[in-house]
């Protein structure tokens, strides 16, 4: 049934999409008042209806910005974002999750991170990566094992990580041609990217990047190498030119945090081709990680605002991976909207989780999903009621130390193996520091929203 339902939507969206392109902006209300028909979760309906009103305003930053997708993407790339993106990892997929979530009674995620190779061609500075032993791969074969059994149970989101991904890119253009009902994302350093690769991706449409970038020229510089970001902008033309759906990756931390969310910053990279970005903030993660870069909280609290400010002025699509907790109702992690699978094949529940109970090269995905260490984060989310508050490592230590210690979780890291005490007395005092702000933004927020609700009432 839910295959029956994916060709039809598929069908629908790509004759709607045809008649859109004849007037995109003038059509696309017409359109969205079509689809509704094929929409039945409550949630995603008023998704729907908060996308008409964006469509019904064009002096709006989102309306600009739908207007940047008719203008700068391929043909592919408009027709894929729309089929295996909105309608097979939303529209299917999510009801397709729920049903094996009942069954198997374990969480199921919206996509799964993984890393096809440890290998990668810099050593950025602060990189948990680098810990990794740089001979790990998952084979083209397992990769492909892992995306067949995801599609079954509801996942079409796959998003790789390293290592640097693009070095096994061969491979991922072929996993990306053999599923062409999945969405493919890279997070990249982009010094791969070349010609070939940029105009395959641009006919390909369902493989889009990620690029990881940390602020003007010096600050990525400093952090990845002398040379690099010239390397990154070059690969944005290139990819622009191509028409290829991509954003950045920043890691924001002490040293950065100021120059990586200013007006001049965003325009930047809005002219050289980002339609979305994601920031993270910095994580000791490691034996030898420094903490000197984590970001304080006076910089945490200056991201949560910025973002939510740049977000209603720019042209761009933003998402803040710690800060965005309120959005997702706390922690992501443990297969509840995402996994990580390294490139040795632990699974692990986040991709700065960096234990285990079991290797997909042992076990199937649902087994890997029903493993004691995700049954506690299944069991123990969201990790706080602030939900500013909501990763059990930056903001809540103690969480993962416990459910280690009950999973008898195994530490992942091939070199150097980090004990999670070694972890969380990294992470104690900046959470508590972070806790003091963060709640007191959540009470004000929490109080706001009460005068708002007795308002509507009593107006």
């Amino acid at each position: 049934m839910a295959k029956v339902k994916q060709l039809v939507s598929a069908k629908v969206m790509n004759e709607g999409l045809k008649y859109i392109e004849k007037d995109p902006m003038d059509n696309l209300p017409k359109l969205l008042d079509w689809s509704e028909k094929l929409i039945t979760r409550e949630n995603h309906k008023g998704f729907h209806r908060k996308f008409q009103d964006i469509v019904a305003d064009p002096d709006g930053n989102w309306y600009k910005l739908i207007e940047r997708f008719f203008e700068e993407l391929s043909p592919q790339s408009r027709q894929k974002f729309l089929v295996n993106y909105m309608v097979n990892s939303g529209i299917v997929g999510i009801p397709m999750q729920d049903k094996a979530k009942a069954k198997y009674n374990c969480n199921v995620p919206w996509a799964i991170l993984m890393d096809p190779t440890s290998a990668c061609n810099l050593k950025c500075t602060g990189c948990w990566a680098s810990e990794y032993d740089k001979t790990d791969s998952l084979s083209y074969d397992l990769l492909d094992r892992i995306i067949r059994e995801g599609k079954e149970i509801g996942i079409f989101m796959y998003i790789f990580s390293g290592g640097e991904p693009l070095v096994r890119k061969n491979d991922l253009i072929k996993l990306a041609e053999e599923h062409s009902d999945c969405a493919f994302l890279s997070f990249t350093n982009a010094t791969l990217v070349d010609e070939e690769f940029a105009k395959k991706l641009g006919e390909l449409g369902n493989f889009g990047l990620a690029i990881s970038v940390e602020g003007p020229g010096d600050a990525t510089d400093m952090r990845r190498g002398e040379g690099t970001f010239d390397k990154v902008m070059h690969a944005m033309d290139l990819l622009k030119k191509e028409g290829v759906v991509f954003g950045f990756s920043t890691c924001y931390h002490k040293y950065n945090t100021d120059s990586v969310a200013t007006d001049e910053y965003i325009d930047f990279l809005i002219d050289k081709g980002c339609t979305f970005g994601w920031y993270f903030t910095y994580m000791p993660i490691g034996k030898d990680a420094v903490t000197d870069l984590i970001a304080t909280p006076e910089q945490r609290e200056f991201m949560y605002h910025r973002v939510r400010e740049l977000r209603s002025e720019k042209p761009i699509f933003l998402l803040d991976f710690w800060n965005d907790g309120e959005y997702v109702h706390g922690c992501i992690a443990g297969g509840r909207r995402y996994l990580h699978i390294n490139a040795n094949g632990d699974v692990e529940p986040c991709a700065f989780v960096h234990y285990s109970n079991v290797n997909i090269k042992d076990v199937s995905l649902i087994e890997a999903l029903q493993s004691p260490l995700f049954m506690q984060y299944k069991e123990n989310q969201p990790f706080n009621e602030n939900h500013l508050r909501p990763c059990p490592v930056l903001d809540n230590p103690e969480k993962i130390q416990d459910m280690v210690d009950k999973s008898g979780a195994y530490s992942t890291q091939p070199i150097d193996r980090e004990d999670v005490r070694d972890l969380t007395a990294k992470t104690k005092e900046p959470a508590e520091k972070w806790a003091e702000t963060a709640d007191k933004i959540w009470e004000e927020k929490t109080e706001n929203k009460k005068k708002k609700y007795a308002d509507a009432i009593y107006k």
